[in-house]
């Protein structure tokens, strides 16, 4: 059945993870396919022309694998890469960039802070987006060199994370943010260590669960949602190490497989 086609997510890495798991918990009888392109990880320190060609790539394996439509689950690959696949692809694309909209609207002390790649924060996408809702604002972005890294190498809850990660905060902290916005699909898995670092009245956006609505509402526009009642098998794959796809993904009771697959 055409509409049980899975659904395709990739990401530089594990971090696509994040939005992945609110796809499955708002789509459950929606099959999936996750490609954590580690290897080439982290996209926000290539340039466009690389970031463009490894979405290609993800894409077109995406697609040969019978993928109805693909999400981006990349920040810097949404703002780099997704108007090209679009005009190449006959397939419905969902992209990701920094909810700036929602903090913009929401702030009360007209400051709000942006932590993410170098990739996403020079991209045009990321200019035309921010300028539409931040003219009055004070933004103070920081890119989150290396992070990234830390997140893939597992070493989420180590002392060099939490004291890379207060480096970026505390300038935004200076600058009295009343929100912080995650510009990259890894960033999740930091709130943890974030809210020991942010006072309480500072709020943290992230994008997944609006990606989330997003791809079923496009689905269902598109007359691609599951007909079938039935829950999702998934297949998520590394073409490195799978030790971390498989940590972060473990506690979802899911039926899945996380395989390593040269890509």
């Amino acid at each position: 059945m055409q509409n049980k086609r899975p659904i395709g997510v990739f990401d530089s890495g594990v971090g696509g993870t994040s939005i992945w798991k609110e796809i499955v918990a708002k789509l459950p009888y929606e099959d999936s396919i996750y490609l954590a392109d580690i290897k080439n990880a982290p996209y926000g320190e290539r340039s466009k022309e690389e970031i463009i060609a490894l979405s290609v790539k993800n894409t077109e394996y995406l697609i040969d694998q019978g993928c109805k439509i693909i999400v981006v689950a990349c920040n810097t690959a949404t703002t780099n890469a997704i108007d090209v696949l679009r005009a190449n692809y006959d397939i419905p694309f969902i992209g990701i960039e920094p909810a700036i909209k929602p903090a913009a609207l929401a702030s009360k002390t007209k400051a709000i802070g942006i932590l993410a790649t170098k990739g996403t924060l020079s991209s045009a996408l990321f200019a035309r987006t921010s300028s539409l809702y931040t003219s009055e604002l004070n933004v103070v972005e920081v890119i989150g060199k290396g992070l990234v890294e830390l997140i893939e190498a597992g070493k989420l809850h180590t002392e060099k994370l939490f004291n890379l990660l207060k480096s970026y905060i505390e300038p935004m902290l200076a600058q009295n943010i009343d929100y912080l916005v995650l510009g990259c699909s890894h960033y999740p898995y930091l709130i943890p260590v974030l809210k020991k670092i942010l006072p309480e009245h500072i709020q943290i956006i992230d994008s997944g669960q609006a990606v989330a609505k997003q791809t079923e509402r496009v689905l269902g526009a598109n007359q691609l949602l599951s007909q079938v009642d039935q829950f999702g098998k998934h297949k998520l794959y590394s073409n490195a190490s799978i030790e971390i796809l498989e940590a972060l993904t473990k506690e979802l009771q899911v039926e899945k497989e996380v395989k390593y697959l040269a890509f």
